[in-house]
């Protein structure tokens, strides 16, 4: 395979032999030891996940904030040095341009995590509404990401991580740099998986080296790498939602039940604003719900569903879940229909039963 982007670990694939495919134009593994095996090492112990393909962007200046409030849905007012925030950027009609971190290094200076395939939309669509004394660079290429997640992560780079207590950081802080071995880092404590861990953003010409130390460090727990599969089970058991499916430019974030990062109270305008205030105020036409199967069958992504023989939305993301061990989807419905206890899926043909469920499927047992 010679197509598609590299992150920094493309020679350590290359030389474990680990099969890699297209995702969202870059080279990567779906699996190293097995999907469901990796998604229980998360579950139980921890994994550590190559996201070196999701994009930095650098908003700095003197309007900085002021120019971000006007783009991002939540409130940035609310968000104090050395902390991250989950965010939304909405088109006019309240569609989805992205959903995105936004980390807040000084009173001047943040740093926007966006989703790989699209770092150049989401460049594009700053630099297309840019106002005031503003500089958005786009740094990705400079940057590795790695995720250690799971309940034994901090006791794994806590070994490496000799010079910082990280039980000092909390749920969605962070800390820059942080020593592991003899790399500085930014460490943040955040994931995308539904289990505690840390996502630690390094220069790009040291991921290979602290991919190779936090698996040594590792080793004892049980640590494995994890591939995009196990990623991708994960996020869905937990009701994260994934750009493409259960978000897009025509599904917005109300839609996807993401109210809580939608701050229509707050006094910036910003893009899709009214849209987005009008669905908080009377509901959107659409819902996100969970769909667990009773007739078996694997629910996929487009699948249509289906109530009193009538079509009233669609899978957006389904498979069989390994922690549960249930056939199990999250579908956009109308939301007149959200009362309903019993749908329908077709899949390859079959109307096959299944029931409405609270999401997330999954939560992890907090200390």
């Amino acid at each position: 395979m010679e197509k598609g982007k590299r992150t920094p670990l493309y020679d350590v694939y290359r030389k474990s032999g680990v099969k890699l495919i297209d995702f969202g134009g870059w080279q990567l593994p779906v699996q190293f030891e097995g999907i469901k095996a990796e998604h229980h090492a998360v579950r139980t112990k921890a994994g550590l996940f190559d996201v070196s393909h999701m994009g930095e962007i650098f908003v700095s200046g003197k309007d900085a904030e002021v120019f971000l409030q006007t783009m991002l849905t939540n409130d940035l007012s609310k968000l104090p040095t050395g902390k991250a925030q989950y965010s939304l950027m909405c088109n006019e009609q309240g569609g989805t341009v992205d959903d995105l971190l936004v980390y807040r290094l000084s009173s001047t200076t943040f740093l926007l995590v966006v989703n790989a395939s699209n770092t150049y939309k989401d460049f594009q669509w700053l630099v297309k509404h840019k106002k005031g004394d503003v500089r958005i660079e786009d740094q990705s290429a400079n940057y590795g990401q790695l995720a250690l997640q799971g309940p034994l992560a901090e006791r794994i780079l806590q070994k490496i991580t000799k010079q910082t207590d990280l039980t000092e950081i909390s749920f969605f802080r962070f800390r820059e740099e942080v020593e592991i071995g003899e790399k500085k880092v930014l460490i943040s404590r955040t994931g995308y998986t539904g289990e505690d861990g840390f996502e630690i953003y390094c220069r790009a010409e040291d991921t290979a080296d602290l991919w190779e130390l936090i698996l040594s460090s590792g080793k004892e727990e049980g640590l494995l790498p994890c591939g995009l599969g196990a990623r991708d089970t994960l996020r869905f058991e937990a009701g994260l939602p994934l750009y493409g499916q259960e978000l897009t430019e025509q599904i917005s974030p109300i839609e996807a039940g993401l109210s809580f990062a939608v701050k229509t109270n707050k006094e910036s305008p910003f893009i899709g604003k009214d849209v987005l205030h009008k669905q908080k105020q009377s509901g959107p036409p659409r819902r996100l719900i969970g769909i667990e199967m009773i007739e078996r069958g694997i629910p996929r992504h487009g699948y249509n569903v289906f109530a009193n023989e009538k079509e009233i939305g669609f899978i957006t993301t389904g498979t069989q879940s390994p922690t549960l061990k249930k056939n199990i989807a999250l579908a956009l419905i109308d939301s007149s229909e959200q009362t309903m206890e019993d749908v329908y899926v077709d899949i390859r043909g079959k109307k096959l039963k299944g029931k409405i469920v609270s999401t997330p499927f999954y939560k992890r047992n907090k200390k």
